[in-house]
């Protein structure tokens, strides 16, 4: 067996550079700052920006539940992208935006009408 040169963690810092020590000095944005300023952007645009119809739905998805924000107007399809990404991530669930509608997968109709809410949207619970 081989005799191991251990190092302690709490010793010395070790002679090489670290490969990342160049970035910390470019004062680069966090992540969680590009998610805050998302919320912002969307929050600060207009108080009341309409109806949106929250829908669940089960048919044709194989008994799987699907929650359903339609009647978008007025939004453009980058923005509904972006609320679609927000939703995705506070629901912990995957989703699309296609057809001028967003899908996101379970039933998540209290989270997402929170989401929208604080969009500045007047969210409806529709349907079953």
């Amino acid at each position: 067996m081989k005799d191991k040169k251990r190092i302690a963690p709490d010793g010395p810092p070790s002679d090489w550079g670290s490969p990342f020590e160049v970035l910390k000095n470019l004062n680069l944005p966090s992540a969680s700052k590009s998610t805050e300023v998302q919320k912002s952007t969307l929050s600060a645009t207009k108080e009341n920006r309409g109806r949106v119809d929250i829908i669940r739905q089960t048919a044709h998805r194989g008994g799987k539940t699907v929650t359903v924000v339609t009647n978008f107007t007025g939004v453009s399809q980058a923005e509904q992208k972006q609320l679609g990404t927000m939703m995705q991530k506070t629901c912990g669930a995957g989703g699309t935006t296609k057809d001028g509608r967003i899908e996101i997968q379970g039933d998540h109709r209290e989270t997402v009408a929170r989401v929208l809410t604080e969009a500045g949207f007047r969210p409806v619970f529709a349907g079953g």
